[in-house]
């Protein structure tokens, strides 16, 4: 291999393994277009190597070797992506032989792309004698990645994408008060007339002081009824603007509740109608803390906050106004602090905004590791990890503090300088007053009201000042809430429904294609599953079984081809509608705190106790329940705690047997009980499954031999179809399945149990 010079051009950006090593491979004038860092060897075991495409070659270090190879690129060479269960691969070919493969975990997958794309736009090029480069709008333009089908936006670089918060997300909160308009406008009405009562006083001081007060210091006598009239108008004032400030702050408290509520409900119901694809990439503890403090802290904005601005901006204008009507040149000074005011809550306000959105983020996490814990406390115990968690929730709550420590730097400094600037003011005005008051341009009255005025402007001043921390607050929160408002469901309902008023349960599976992002699951399938037929799913991990029953159950949407039932498209029917008509048996059946009455009535809460009573009684599960303190009305604790696993299992199974489906959907319901367990849950199963087109997958398959045929399946693509012994006699997958696990079993039957291992351990000591 000749040897490269320094000057040979290697792409600038994020390089790994291939970028330190791949200077002494190159030839001279050789540039490299993409390089892959490999991290799994043929046996899929985890070792280093890398995969590199030039102008020229194509150049690899294959994991766990010492020593490259080359090919040079030419028309005849390919170069083929694949991906499936977490590990991808690139195949080289030239038309008659495989002469390299090269594989990799899904993280290095946007790499693999980009450099299996340069590959075929330099073998294009060597073909045709023009570049087939992808288009500008098929790249990402930061990281030079292909865009996966139909994607305007590259999967990689969008993770780190937010949209900072704005104070117009607010604006949008007007949707939930629309319906309460007459109110809010009453509250304003309210806010405007109590504003007003409030400026009633300092302008009576002004005829009390010049003709009452200083003339009785002159000599003259003090006119007892004039005072009477002066400070009834005082006490009138005070009880007016009470009254209405009462009136104001319970109205719109009221409906500023009534907004919050709506809010929190219109999320938590467009939440549930959002896919498990959206659920998959978000944690449990952001959401509750989306749905719970963010629409709150917005209703404490709406309720609170909201209304002492109103009130500061009309107490504002309508200072300003009655001070420019005492004395113009007088209320010109009292303005002099307004544009620094101005100038400071403009420069700070970015600041807090960005600032408590990572609050609210971070805050967001502190509630992750509590929605973690606490269900899984069962788990924190059992391997003493108490001390680990502990460190989890510290290094949140430490992140935390760091992040309000600098957004309070910046608070701290911004809120002080307003009350100085204030201040400040209110001795320019003591100055001017003073002065005007000595050339007799106004009263002693006039200043003192004026003073009164001004205190009362710079205090509101000051009190919108600090509205900036609670607003920037509220947009943040405003603004997470809304990313779940916006997000739009993958299965999405259709525009013109169609209605199934019975279903027989005939399913069609027509060229059936998924992906999981950039990692295709399901390729080409299809099969037809007659009404009442019993379809057992085996094959290896990851081989897409369950990603299948979650096409079927519509909790995706396929990629590609289409799902029938009785022959109409899933994607016509009403989601909610179509779910109706299936029973979802799954591996950990999730119950829901409260009695075993209301679970085995989930999924139809009208059921009469004598319907539930026969539905756990076809589950063999009426004889535990009878068993419990308060039968049917016991308790089963959180997540189903107070029940063992087959006993949940058959609750589950009672569920499923109340809403009578017409399609059965099970996923290994007895892989984690015992054999005497399954034995009873096989029993309530069997009268499960009587005159229902059932899907079933198991691990176990002598669970399955009753069923009508199995299908097995491999790389998400269906390899085998027959039933049990069809299967076997054929000596494909199926009986390599099937032959592994009975080689299994007979190990374990081989192995000592533990009392015969005690048994001999003490003959030993002996």
């Amino acid at each position: 291999m000749t040897q490269s010079s320094p000057s040979v051009p290697i792409p600038s950006g994020p390089q790994g393994r291939w970028g330190a090593e791949i200077g002494t491979s190159l030839q001279p004038g050789e540039t490299v277009l993409a390089g892959l860092d490999l991290d799994l060897d043929a046996r899929l075991h985890f070792t280093q190597g890398w995969l590199v495409v030039t102008d020229r070659r194509l150049i690899a270090r294959a994991p766990g070797e010492k020593n490259t190879v080359d090919w040079e690129i030419t028309p005849a060479l390919t170069l083929a992506h694949s991906d499936h269960a977490g590990v991808g691969s690139l195949e080289l070919a030239d038309g008659r032989a495989r002469l390299g493969s090269w594989r990799y975990t899904l993280g290095y997958n946007p790499d693999a792309l980009r450099l299996a794309d340069q590959f075929e736009a330099r073998r294009a090029l060597l073909a045709t004698g023009q570049a087939a480069e992808p288009a500008d709008d098929d790249v990402c333009p930061t990281c030079k990645a292909p865009l996966p089908p139909g994607e305007d936006v590259c999967p990689q670089c969008s993770r780190d994408l937010e949209t900072p918060p704005s104070t117009w997300a607010l604006l949008r909160l007007w949707r939930f008060a629309r319906p309460y308009q007459w109110e809010l406008l009453a509250g304003f009405l309210l806010t405007l007339l109590g504003t007003a009562a409030t400026l009633v006083p300092p302008y009576l001081t002004m005829p009390l002081m010049d003709k009452v007060l200083i003339p009785y210091q002159n000599g003259v006598p003090i006119d007892y009824d004039r005072v009477k009239m002066y400070l009834a108008g005082l006490l009138g004032a005070a009880l007016v603007a009470w009254s209405l400030g009462w009136a104001r702050t319970y109205l719109l408290a009221r409906v500023s509740e009534r907004i919050g509520a709506d809010l929190r409900t219109t999320t938590y119901e467009h939440l549930l109608k959002l896919s498990l694809e959206y659920f998959g990439g978000k944690r449990t503890g952001d959401l509750m803390a989306r749905i719970g403090s963010e629409s709150d802290r917005i209703c404490v904005f709406l309720s609170l906050h909201l209304l002492d601005f109103a009130t500061d901006v009309l107490m504002i204008a309508m200072t300003a106004i009655i001070l420019i009507s005492i004395n113009p040149w007088l209320a010109l000074v009292t303005l002099v602090p307004l544009p620094f005011i101005a100038w400071m809550i403009h420069l700070v306000r970015d600041r807090l905004r960005h600032g408590f959105e990572k609050i609210d983020r971070i805050w967001s996490e502190i509630t992750n590791v509590l929605a973690d814990t606490i269900p899984g406390i069962r788990v924190v115990k059992a391997f003493a990890q108490e001390k680990r968690e502990v460190e989890r929730f510290r290094e949140a709550n430490k992140h935390n503090l760091a992040v309000n420590d600098r957004v309070n730097a910046v608070w701290s400094l911004f809120t002080p300088t307003v009350t100085l600037l204030t201040e400040v003011g209110l001795l320019v005005v003591w100055i001017f007053g003073i002065w005007q008051v000595s050339h007799d341009a106004i009263t002693v009255g006039v200043l003192v009201a004026f003073l009164t005025y001004i205190s009362r402007f710079y205090t509101r001043l000051d009190s919108m000042s600090r509205i900036v921390s609670v607003t920037q607050k509220a947009a943040a929160g405003a603004k997470r809430i809304f990313d779940i408002l916006d997000h739009v469901s993958s299965v999405p309902e259709p525009q013109r429904p169609v209605h199934l008023e019975k279903v027989e349960g005939a399913i069609e599976l027509r060229d059936l294609g998924f992906r999981y992002g950039n990692r295709a699951v399901i390729r080409g399938l299809n099969l037809s599953i007659r009404p009442g037929e019993m379809i057992g799913l085996v094959g290896h991990s990851g081989s897409g079984k369950s990603t299948l029953v979650n096409l079927i159950c519509r909790f995706y949407d396929v990629s590609e081809g289409a799902i029938r039932v009785d022959g109409i498209d899933i994607r016509s029917l009403p989601v909610s509608e179509f779910r109706r008509h299936i029973g979802l048996v799954l591996q950990e059946p999730f119950l829901f705190f409260g009695t075993i009455a209301d679970n085995i009535a989930y999924g139809k809460p009208s059921a009469t106790r004598e319907e539930i009573v026969a539905a756990a009684r076809a589950a063999h599960a009426h004889e535990f329940i009878l068993r419990l303190p308060h039968g049917y009305d016991s308790l089963v604790g959180e997540r189903g705690q107070a029940l063992s696993g087959g006993e949940r299992q058959r609750i589950s199974i009672a569920r499923a047997l109340l809403i009578n489906p017409r399609i059965l959907i099970m996923d290994e319901a007895t892989s984690s009980v015992d054999t005497t367990t399954e034995k009873e849950i096989q029993k309530a199963l069997d009268n499960l499954v009587q005159g229902r087109t059932t899907i079933a997958i198991a691990h176990r398959l002598s669970t399955l031999r009753k069923a009508d045929r199995l299908v097995v399946m491999d790389r998400g693509q269906i390899v085998e179809v027959g039933n049990h012994d069809e299967l076997l006699a054929r000596e494909g997958a199926y009986y390599k399945l099937y032959q592994a696990q009975a080689r299994n079993v007979d190990t374990e039957a081989e192995l000592p149990s533990a009392g015969e291992r005690l048994d001999t351990e003490a003959v030993n000591a002996q």
